[in-house]
């Protein structure tokens, strides 16, 4: 993946510009079942790759049905969930799977771990990605690539996040996504 920056949308408005963005992936957060059909129709006419969290689809139940359903009817380019069963369904489907990790303490930093040993996702999203040195612990520990999210809001902290060892970052901060656009 050579995209250091994967716009994150939360709302219709945010996911119309990423849709003029020059960025090919982005992560859509938060969204109703209705409107999946939409979104699909609408990133595939701008050739763009999906990954959608699974765990804030509303009226969807985040589970392995539901992860089948989604990975046939839409073929999203990845999905994001804390849930194994998620997570190991979307690999059966051929579908990137994200394991999102929260990191708020050691107990459930040893609980992740087991997770994720047990699922081997193809990526770790780690929240919150403002904390370089736990992304750097967390590499070094499962050796499967990492995207960080949540509270990163300036460059250096997106610049500290990818030099800690972060493959990407998901982020909804518009100037962010323009920023490192503009860079190239």
């Amino acid at each position: 993946m050579n995209q250091k920056i994967l716009p994150a949308s939360g709302n219709m408005k945010e996911f119309e510009q990423f849709l003029r963005s020059p960025y090919e992936m982005g992560v859509f957060l938060d969204m109703h079942m209705a409107q999946l059909k939409n979104i699909h129709h609408m990133a595939k006419q701008h050739g763009k790759k999906m990954i959608y969290h699974m765990d804030l689809i509303h009226g969807m139940k985040s589970d392995e049905y539901a992860t089948e359903y989604l990975c046939q009817e839409f073929k999203p380019y990845g999905l994001i969930s804390t849930k194994a069963n998620v997570i190991l369904k979307a690999k059966q489907k051929g579908v990137i799977a994200i394991q999102r990790v929260f990191l708020i303490d050691s107990h459930a930093l040893e609980k992740s771990y087991k997770i994720i040993e047990k699922t081997q996702p193809d990526y770790i999203e780690v929240l919150p990605g403002a904390m370089p040195w736990m992304i750097a612990e967390v590499k070094e520990r499962v050796n499967i690539p990492i995207f960080a999210g949540g509270l990163i809001r300036t460059e250096d902290e997106v610049l500290g996040a990818l030099e800690a060892g972060a493959q990407a970052i998901t982020t909804s901060k518009r100037e962010l996504w323009e920023y490192f656009a503009a860079k190239g």
